[in-house]
């Protein structure tokens, strides 16, 4: 604009003796501020506001000016963003009656008008007086399974960011949810979000019982049941899913066992429902229990008598408890159950801590020992007992993800979560386990053919003790009383197996790939800071690529020739899915390996193609003696993904350009 327009503007704007009326009579007598880029319209607005500025005294106020702003309200859901701020600058919007300013919002959104609606509550900062419950009810409509999503989204169609396959009802899901938790709102509130979600979860039940078959029948048919419930819709579902993966007889005996309307099935089912005896059903049965117990011979066996394991439900019988586990020098296997949540709303609640001795196990029904100790005015109990344990330096504790646990104790119990902050003495195997040598092939148990992979604590059982954990009871109810017989020693064995694991390499720790001085290194360490798992990582692996700079240490050897990323090819282990991404924003070829594949498919993508394999943990040990030296490398898990890709840019000597960046994807 040029600065002789400039100056007749403002000469303008001199000689009105409403300067604000007369701009607002421009815009409505006008059109060309609807448009995008800089018209007239915009350019006088823009220099009013500048003027504005430098005439402090011009500003209206009283009746004229909330009569100026009502009038200028109705222009704004069709002004372009480059107008929005400068009016509602001018006519002091953020002054305005916030009552009329949300009506008008509120109006925009009933007539469909989404996108001004929320553009005008961003800059009017109008979110915290907004009723939240009317837009999830909102979003939730757009997920009912009737609605057209394509009906939002085709007025956008032709922006150059509009990518509509980002623009679903899953996405769609995941904000509501977060809304929900936010502002803690009832989720009844919206019904085709839950029912998404439960139906998600239905499809997982049926995966880990009929396709990975490692759930129990007890286990799936207690979740299928709090899963549907009543609700009739998700009932169908079931059915069709039931139809799906079983024959008649068994999707018939499934529907009686699930309680579904007879008046819902077809009439195939129906009549198999009628002919089913009771013998075919304890058969069937049977059957299947002497093929669970035939599994769970192959699996770790807790060493310890039955009657060593102790279910305490009242305060009274944990005294010995306490007395034993707060003794000076005792080492505590700590591990805690909760009722898978299937990625509903809130955070797991803690109904089962488990507490390992050298002899016994201690079983906490944590939540009756919290309503007995609120019933009796003592809710002080627990957070005390939780202190005492974990801050004292003298006791060793064990455990394997312990923030994860403790983050769910501190959802459990409020005044338990500063915990982390006090902690002394612990030893989170979990960062042990990513330094753990493979072990010999007598040890090995690959040769499983029909196992699932084992992965967490399982897999650290396998490589140390030499038998995995039967994990069937792992998505238990572990809300439900009385606990069954397999929970119990489930949970037992999941807190006792962390003292074998620690006794085995404590005994014999270089056999394992670890220092000589391992249980003294650990406690002493990991004491002196809250974040056990990470601490551990930074004390026991001074090197950031683990067990890869190990070997480098022992021969060193000259830095590579640098090469740029578009002559680094690499495949990423299904653990290092962000590091993979990550990498090709910078130009590397990168091949990654989906969560269900095998870690052993890198191993013949690399030799097929000639990649170098970026892995972590114990899988490094077994994919380094697959390809030729220097061609596999182990990064830590513990560091994010742009850490893990300066260590690997660094390693190979790949030099990146600003020309890289983006040169592969965008």
């Amino acid at each position: 604009v040029s600065r002789q327009l400039k100056e007749e503007i403002r000469r303008g704007f001199a000689r009105l003796e409403e300067p604000l009326a007369g701009l607002l009579a421009m815009l409505e007598s006008s059109s060309d501020w609807k448009g995008k880029g800089r018209s007239l319209s915009h350019c006088i607005t823009s220099e009013l506001q500048l003027w504005i500025k430098e005439h402090p005294a011009v500003p209206q106020s009283g009746p004229k000016l909330q009569e100026l702003q009502a009038r200028v309200l109705g222009m704004l859901s069709q002004c372009p963003a480059n107008l929005l701020e400068p009016l509602i600058s001018i006519f002091q919007l953020h002054t305005a009656d916030r009552s009329s300013l949300l009506q008008h919002v509120t109006h925009l959104h009933l007539q469909g008008s989404y996108k001004e609606a929320a553009i005008l509550s961003i800059k009017l900062k109008l979110q915290p007086d907004q009723d939240v419950e009317k837009l999830l009810q909102t979003l939730d409509t757009w997920c009912d399974p009737s609605f057209n999503i394509r009906d939002i989204t085709r007025p956008y169609q032709g922006l150059s960011r509009y990518k509509p396959e980002k623009f679903n009802r899953r996405v769609l899901g995941k904000l509501v949810f977060r809304l929900l938790e936010r502002f803690n709102v009832d989720p009844a509130l919206c019904p085709n979000v839950i029912n998404q979600r439960h139906l998600r979860t239905l499809n997982y039940l049926f995966y880990k019982r009929f396709v990975e078959k490692t759930m129990t029948e007890e286990n799936w048919a207690d979740h299928i049941q709090s899963t549907v419930g009543d609700n009739r819709w998700l009932q169908a579902q079931l059915l069709q899913a039931l139809l799906r993966h079983c024959d008649a007889r068994g999707a018939a005996r499934w529907a009686h066992h699930c309680r579904l309307p007879p008046d819902m099935l077809p009439q195939p089912l129906a009549k198999e429902l009628q002919e089913l005896h009771i013998q075919d059903r304890v058969e069937e049965v049977t059957k299947a229990d002497n093929s669970e117990a035939s599994k769970k011979k192959d699996c770790y066996q807790l060493p310890i008598p039955r009657e060593n394991i102790h279910f305490l439900q009242r305060w009274e019988e944990t005294l010995q408890c306490w007395e034993k586990v707060l003794q000076p020098g005792q080492v505590v296997g700590v591990d805690m159950e909760w009722k898978p949540s299937f990625g509903m709303v809130g955070k797991p609640r803690v109904a089962l801590l488990q507490l390992a001795l050298e002899d016994e196990v201690f079983l906490l029904d944590l939540p009756r020992l919290l309503e007995q100790a609120e019933a009796e005015g003592q809710k002080e109990k627990f957070p005390h007992f939780i202190q005492m344990l974990y801050s004292d330096a003298a006791i060793t504790k064990l455990g394997y993800g312990m923030s994860g646990d403790l983050s769910s104790l501190a959802a459990t119990c409020s005044a338990v979560r500063d915990t982390e902050k006090q902690m002394q003495g612990v030893v989170d195997l979990l960062a042990l386990h990513q330094q753990v040598d493979g072990l010999s092939p007598e040890h090995s148990h690959e040769h499983r053919g029909l196992r699932q992979p084992e992965k967490g604590l399982s897999l650290l059982v396998q490589h140390v003790l030499g038998k995995p954990l039967d994990k069937t009871e792992q998505l238990s109810n572990w809300e439900k009383r009385p606990l069954r017989e397999e929970q119990i020693l489930y949970a037992a064995s999941d807190a006792f197996c962390l003292l074998e694991i620690y006794k085995r390499l404590c005994k014999d720790p270089e056999s394992f790939g670890l220092g000589s001085d391992l249980a003294e290194s650990l406690v002493g360490k990991q004491s002196k800071k809250p974040k056990a798992k990470k601490q551990l990582n930074k004390q026991e692996a001074p090197s950031p690529s683990g067990q890869e700079c190990q070997g480098a240490r022992r021969e060193p050897s000259r830095p590579p020739a640098p090469i740029s990323p578009q002559e680094f090819s690499v495949v990423c282990d299904n653990m290092l899915q962000g590091l993979g991404r990550y990498l090709r924003c910078l130009g590397v070829d990168v091949r990654l390996l989906d969560n269900e594949d095998d870690h052993r498919k890198a191993a013949e993508i690399a030799r097929q193609e000639g990649r170098v394999i970026l892995t972590s943990g114990l899988p490094y040990q077994t994919l380094r003696s697959q390809v030729g030296e220097g061609r596999c490398f182990s990064v830590n898990c513990s560091e994010k993904a742009k850490e893990q890709a300066l260590q690997v840019l660094q390693h190979f000597n790949v030099q990146v350009s600003l020309g890289d960046i983006f040169s592969r994807c965008q």
